[in-house]
């Protein structure tokens, strides 16, 4: 039988399971109905709802613009598959191709897709995690719980970990009224992920909003009263902070661990995969039937010395999603790369902040539009002498501009003549970013490498 002929009898009779109901889940869901794909789909989540938009969570849902469980994701057609939701998978069997679940139950497949995601990283010391009143936020309940206690009549909020969600969750209870404190190790707020020159101006527009933001500082220890509400935090500098509620925004662990024995090439850092999206076993060989996307996938992009990205972002979810659905039911010459150029935005503080690229690759930047001072700026930064990354802070109309700058590998520093550009700013400089060996709250792009079973890098847990 030839290969052709191997591909229509799976479009027409095949199996597929899709590990994970997810945004990548749903929107490869969809690509394969279509694209013509005519056999059984499954789509497996450990929770019991169907696909849900996760970024109103930590925005929208906290100011009660949008209850989180009108999250549910629109439909772009009837998937018409089976659903097992409320209940996760434990491992993967390669060689008679079957998931097992947490239920005992087998699932068989012709072809398997793997969007399982992150989850929040939890708080480190299990008894402290376990008290009323310390929250993390990942799922459409996390924020339901998170929204009931904000709105409760609470005093005083702790955010530990100042990234994208510990600061928009800060920017949530500002906007509430709430007294708010962020504890953050790193020396200013978004330091993981735009550095510490854009970092400084996060730290302003916090303390601007009247945050009591405290950056160089880790929360050692959340102490509770004698029937488990949490009261009190207790920081490296000493100091204790009378609070009722703490959110632990430290960051995303990606869900790897149910394949641990399947001979996979997965880990802390994700699943690793082509830029076909096909994954890798444990000794770099790329397999035909095990596919990944989302946030849990990393794979080589051309634009960043091929390095293996671990992207999380909602536009990576859906365009990867998308291209590991087209392969997985093509023959090989119809196989398409993924490509897609890092993008994430966040809204905090009355400002719309947007990057496009690897900033965490940038070496230098200048800021080309706007000043920083002013909090309204687009900063670009280069690596070995070509535009990687652009970030904006209230300027995310000319990122589209960037963004073929980035693509076309366009020198640095930036020689073009833009709106207003000032002459003073574009001396490149030193983006500031923290030791990349350093634990912290972590960066939305993760580079981990080349090589797809590389296992030099663990994270160890630590304090806040």
């Amino acid at each position: 039988m030839s290969a052709d002929t191997d591909v229509e009898v799976l479009r027409r009779e095949g199996r597929i399971v899709v590990v994970g109901a997810s945004l990548a889940g749903l929107r490869a869901a969809e690509t394969l109905r279509e694209h013509g794909f005519t056999g059984s789909l499954t789509m497996i989540g450990d929770e019991p709802y169907e696909p849900y938009d996760r970024p109103p969570l930590s925005k929208q849902a906290l100011l009660g613009r949008a209850r989180p469980e009108d999250t549910a994701l629109p439909r772009r057609r009837d998937i018409d598959a089976e659903w097992r939701l409320g209940v996760a998978a434990e491992g993967l069997d390669r060689d008679t191709k079957q998931v097992r679940l947490t239920n005992g139950d087998t699932v068989p497949y012709d072809r398997l897709l793997i969007t399982t995601g992150t989850r929040a990283r939890p708080w480190f010391h299990p008894e402290e995690a376990a008290l009323d009143g310390v929250f993390v936020l990942r799922t459409r309940d996390d924020s339901a719980r998170l929204l009931r206690k904000l709105t409760g009549g609470v005093s005083r909020v702790l955010v530990i970990g100042a990234g994208f969600t510990g600061s928009e969750v800060a920017s949530a209870c500002r906007e509430l009224g709430l007294e708010v404190t962020v504890a953050e190790r790193g020396p200013a707020p978004l330091v993981g992920a735009l550095g510490g020159v854009i970092g400084a101006v996060a730290d302003r527009l916090q303390r601007k909003h009247g945050v009591d933001l405290r950056c160089g500082v880790s929360v050692t220890a959340l102490e509770g009263d004698d029937v488990g509400r949490l009261r009190r935090a207790h920081l490296s500098d000493g100091a204790v902070i009378d609070v009722e509620v703490a959110v632990v925004s430290l960051g995303a662990m990606r869900n790897t661990e149910w394949l641990a024995g399947s001979g996979v090439a997965a880990g802390p850092r994700g699943i690793a995969c082509d830029a076909g999206c096909r994954v890798f076993d444990v000794n770099g060989i790329v397999t035909d039937d095990i596919y990944a996307a989302g946030d849990v996938a990393r794979s080589p992009h051309p634009l960043f010395d091929y390095q293996f990205l671990a992207l999380e972002h909602w536009g990576n979810a859906v365009e990867q999603a998308e291209i590991a659905a087209h392969n997985m039911i093509c023959a090989g010459p119809d196989r398409r790369p993924h490509l897609w150029l890092p993008m994430f935005w966040s809204t905090q503080f009355g400002v719309n902040i947007k990057s496009v690229g690897v900033p965490t690759l940038g070496d230098q930047l200048v800021v080309a539009q706007g000043a920083l001072a002013e909090e309204r700026f687009v900063a670009v930064y280069g690596y070995r002498g070509r535009v990687i990354a652009a970030a904006a802070f209230d300027g995310a109309k000319w990122l589209g501009f960037y963004e073929q700058q980035i693509a076309s590998g366009a020198p640095f520093p930036p020689e073009y003549r833009a709106v207003d550009r000032r002459t003073e700013t574009l001396h490149p400089i030193d983006p500031d970013f923290p030791d990349p060996h350093l634990p912290t709250h972590g960066a939305t792009v993760t580079l981990t490498g080349h090589s797809p079973s590389e296992r030099r890098v663990a994270f160890v847990p630590s304090h806040a």
